[in-house]
């Protein structure tokens, strides 16, 4: 018979063979994308890396990111105290997001009290946050010291500028190589790790080596201790001294970070076709 019905054609797919079926969606057993761009994870991180200078260079002239870049430098310029600084939205957007912490916007009092934090005391609140990325980022501008003085001039808004350009392009690079911008960002670190601690304290840092290691994310939830053995148990810090395990590494968690992607969007994409296709049955 060369027709199927279309019931069983729904069910099982075209005599042929090719396209999905529901039985397909349901076991699993239908055709898998390589990938938008085609690129294996080793490639695309390649490829981004040789282009990052006139990418960033691009992304910097979008409207929306010349828009926030501009309102950034307004509000810096126009500030009268650190305070003032900031608990303004545009403030925070770039020089968050500039810094890797882009999770973090809109915890302002968190932020205030973090970043004009007394660094020199021990207990005081950017010394004492589990998330590091506070302390590393107080100690930045330390403005509890210098004030304004460290973000009201030329070179540090532009090197701000440029680095929020970046991480809006490492940002679009996920889109198409899902963990890529976790990844650039963990190269440019990869060298200076030198304990697990380091590791746990740093969310992409920790979201890098945990996904290549196949850690699930709950591990957050228990005591420090287990933490530190789950990682260090399976892991030498000590060679991310190493370029070339580096690359490895940095290949295992695009694979995994790519894996992840591709069974989430797989599961709602799937569930949703086998509502629409089973609703086509049962009519």
């Amino acid at each position: 018979m060369s027709d199927y019905p279309s019931y069983l054609t729904t069910l099982y797919g075209t005599a042929s063979g090719s396209g999905n079926s529901l039985l397909d969606t349901i076991y699993g057993t239908g055709t898998q994308s390589a990938g938008a761009s085609g690129q294996s994870p080793a490639q695309a991180l390649q490829q981004a890396e040789q282009n990052q200078t006139q990418d960033v260079k691009a992304t910097a002239a979008q409207p929306d990111v010349k828009t926030a870049i501009a309102a950034f430098t307004n509000a810096v310029n126009s500030a009268k105290s650190v305070t003032q600084l900031l608990s303004d939205p545009a403030v925070m957007n770039v020089l968050l997001t500039a810094n890797g912490m882009s999770d973090q916007i809109g915890y302002t009092a968190l932020a205030t009290q973090a970043l004009t934090s007394n660094l020199s005391d021990s207990s005081s609140l950017a010394n004492t946050l589990s998330d590091t990325r506070w302390k590393t980022l107080a100690q930045t501008y330390n403005f509890a010291a210098n004030g304004l003085t460290s973000i009201q001039n030329a070179s540090a808004i532009a090197s701000i500028a440029n680095a929020y350009a970046t991480a809006v392009w490492q940002k679009n690079e996920d889109s198409v190589t899902p963990g890529l911008s976790n990844a650039l960002a963990f190269r440019s670190q990869a060298s200076s790790i030198t304990s697990v601690d380091q590791i746990l304290g740093n969310m992409t840092l920790r979201t890098v080596v945990t996904t290549a290691l196949g850690i699930p994310q709950e591990i957050a939830f228990q005591p420090l201790e287990a933490q530190e053995k789950a990682i260090s148990s399976q892991l030498d810090v000590t060679r991310f001294q190493d370029p070339k395990f580096v690359e490895s590494f940095l290949q295992r968690y695009l694979l995994a970070a790519g894996s992840n992607a591709s069974s989430s969007t797989a599961t709602t994409t799937d569930m949703t076709s086998l509502s629409v296709q089973a609703q086509g049955i049962l009519v």
